[in-house]
């Protein structure tokens, strides 16, 4: 793929390759069937729409399935829409394959196991590092290919992984200016308060929520997980409870999903840290694919606001 969806302008006329990441049947006032595509390739993801289907339209445009498409680039309610003028399944012929369009962590799987285990490794508290260990063991492999969620935020293959580090690097600053910070306590936090999402989501391909995820949630599975860590692992004591409540309350608020609020300094940071590379993340993916002197399009989990790209460095 020599230009990816997510460099597109409005504007633009696009032939190529995508895969259809969801697929949801409408019916407009008149009572005409139609299909709303959710596109993407390896850098972005649009949306579009598919008139006046027929039944075979519905069968064969579907989830995970790569087409081959025509169509320009259109904007609906502040966002960009691809017109479609022409569609097909791809055939074998094409040589495209589904793990071409799936968006990648710019950092690559061994890196960053490796900064994972230079975190737990400074651990000096026993039990903190025990079950934080125990725990990366267990879930390893689809710790460093999930991505962190289903949309906004790190929504990528390692995107799960690469949260985790790159918020250890703020943490990391964040001790040095706060030395009376337990470093243990806070890496921990960071370390294991999504690992949930490995049973929330259902996997990187078209990711959804699993029935446990949509019934439970990330937070009360991991808080259940790091409990029954240590009980495997016959560890008592307050550091168990307390990196319990760091992952309970690193959501902020109850609106937000957290059913405490933090109550304990690393758990207060760890909320702020957890918000500031979420953040950064959406906004860096969304100002690269502008240019100076433009503005994104409307950053939902922004509060809907649309970003300004300034002129000058």
């Amino acid at each position: 793929m020599k230009r990816g969806i997510g460099n597109y302008q409005i504007g633009d006329a696009f032939e190529g390759f995508v895969l259809i990441k969801e697929s949801i049947k409408g019916t407009t006032s008149n009572g005409k069937p139609f299909l709303t595509l959710m596109l993407r390739d390896a850098t972005g993801e649009i949306e579009a729409k598919l008139w006046d289907i027929t039944g075979e339209d519905e069968a064969i445009f579907i989830q995970e399935q790569i087409i081959r498409i025509t169509g320009e680039i259109n904007q609906f309610r502040g966002k960009a829409q691809m017109r479609i003028s022409s569609i097909r399944l791809a055939q074998t012929t094409d040589g495209v394959h589904v793990s071409d369009f799936i968006e990648k962590a710019p950092v690559e799987r061994e890196e960053l196991m490796e900064k994972l285990t230079e975190a737990i490794f400074e651990m000096k508290n026993p039990t903190i590092q025990r079950i934080v260990r125990a725990i990366i063991k267990k879930y390893q492999e689809p710790l460093l290919l999930y991505p962190a969620a289903t949309k906004n935020h790190h929504e990528y293959v390692s995107g799960l992984a690469h949260h985790i580090v790159s918020m250890l690097k703020i943490a990391r600053e964040l001790c040095q200016l706060y030395p009376q910070v337990n470093k243990d306590l806070l890496y921990a936090g960071i370390i294991l308060h999504d690992i949930g999402k490995l049973k929330e989501l259902s996997g990187v391909i078209s990711t959804t929520y699993t029935l446990e995820g949509k019934l439970l949630g990330h937070i009360p599975i991991m808080v259940e997980e790091i409990g029954q860590t240590a009980r495997e692992l016959k560890l008592e004591g307050e550091e168990v409870l307390i990196l319990q409540h760091l992952v309970l309350s690193h959501h902020g608020k109850a609106e937000w999903g957290s059913p405490t609020p933090p109550l304990v300094r690393e758990a207060e940071l760890l909320h702020f840290i957890d918000l500031i590379d979420a953040k950064m993340n959406m906004l860096n993916r969304s100002l690269d694919k502008i240019k100076p002197g433009e503005f994104t399009e409307r950053i939902f989990a922004m509060d809907n606001r649309a970003f300004y790209k300034p002129t000058f460095e």
